[in-house]
């Protein structure tokens, strides 16, 4: 079930939020991330943000700033189910288009998004850490 996040979930989101980034970017330092956790915790907390909720709780959610894909994450044991294909079609309700930010080198995440119908928009270097990012763009047809 996708409902919004209400704020008991914001523990859960950004435990996500963590072990997915540190399984995911390993090409950035861990340390990187955990000195974020607590920014991205407060974000949470007054973001737009759309939870997977399963049989064992959270499993994953998409954070949204209006049209922007801030960011997607799905529990480790619940990848390859189909929950980021649903998170992404809630997002998509209502919404003319979307975008968002991929790191280059996270080539698993880039695939999924191109089988989701976005689109190369452009790169550009992420200041925090140094990584190419690319842009991603999907229309409604």
């Amino acid at each position: 079930m996708i409902r919004r996040m209400t704020a008991a979930d914001a523990g859960a989101v950004a435990d996500i939020w963590l072990a997915a980034n540190l399984d995911a970017h390993g090409f950035i330092p861990a340390d990187y991330w955990r000195g974020c956790q607590s920014a991205v915790r407060e974000a949470i907390a007054g973001a737009e943000v759309y939870v997977y909720e399963g049989p064992e709780g959270i499993e994953g959610f998409i954070g949204l700033e209006g049209e922007h894909i801030a960011g997607l994450f799905v529990r480790s044991g619940s990848r390859s189910r189909g929950l980021g294909h649903a998170l992404l079609e809630a997002a998509r309700a209502g919404r003319a288009g979307l975008s968002l930010s991929v790191y280059e080198k996270n080539a698993p995440a880039r695939r999924f998004y191109e089988r989701e119908g976005f689109r190369f928009a452009g790169r550009g270097v992420d200041g925090n850490t140094g990584e190419t990012e690319l842009a991603m763009v999907w229309r409604r047809a």
